[in-house]
């Protein structure tokens, strides 16, 4: 789950969704074309957030960590309505699947699995129960949600230069400018950037002349 989320940015419900038919490991690629929906508390398949299906980069490491999975665990054919709860049924070979096997449960996922790995980590303090903790004090916030290894894919990308355009296709949203409102305080000041892009530049010609940069010129 951490290795789709932070090296392809996939959402929850994507990542719950994806079927090993969808996984291209020939071109590299990712096609999000469906995500696990619930709906008062029954599963169902579904088009991506905003209907939008995309194609997203597999990076190697991802790829590898993928095939080591599914060489451990192979997927598992899940079938869950489309769309509605009425819906036709709609099989997929899953990815990540429960031991049931059933689709993950974000509810199960975030309480039982997410929440306690970050308090082992230190990542947030550990609760502790009283009478009167309720299941919603057990849950994640967003920010420390699964959400967040999207961001983590976005400061990444934008760091290393990315343009918003291609990051906003990447995470499958419908306006750039949504992504660069929500992402631009992950973006680093450019000052570093200007600095090795410069002496970069000077470097060279002075590997090609033989003389210093204002000698150069």
């Amino acid at each position: 789950m951490v290795t789709l989320g932070a090296g392809c940015g996939l959402r929850q419900g994507e990542i719950f969704g994806l079927a090993v038919d969808d996984v291209d490991f020939g071109e590299g690629v990712i096609h999000v074309r469906q995500q696990v929906k619930l709906i008062h508390g029954k599963q169902m398949f579904g088009l991506p957030k905003h209907d939008r299906e995309r194609t997203v980069p597999l990076p190697e490491s991802v790829a590898e960590a993928l095939k080591g999975h599914l060489t451990q665990f192979p997927a598992r054919e899940i079938t869950l309505p489309w769309e509605e709860l009425t819906g036709d049924p709609h099989a997929l070979r899953l990815v990540l699947t429960s031991r049931v096997p059933k689709a993950l449960n974000r509810n199960y996922i975030n309480k039982v699995i997410w929440k306690p790995a970050l308090e082992r980590l230190g990542v947030i303090a550990k609760d502790r129960p009283t009478r009167k903790t309720t299941g919603r004090a057990k849950q994640t916030t967003r920010e420390h949600g699964m959400h967040a290894l999207r961001h983590y894919y976005a400061s990444v990308l934008l760091d290393a230069g990315e343009s918003v355009k291609a990051l906003a296709e990447y995470l499958g949203h419908s306006d750039p400018g949504f992504t660069l409102r929500t992402h631009t305080h992950l973006m680093s000041g450019s000052d570093g950037r200007t600095r090795k892009v410069i002496d970069t530049a000077l470097g060279l010609a002075h590997q090609e002349t033989g003389t210093e940069p204002e000698q150069a010129t």
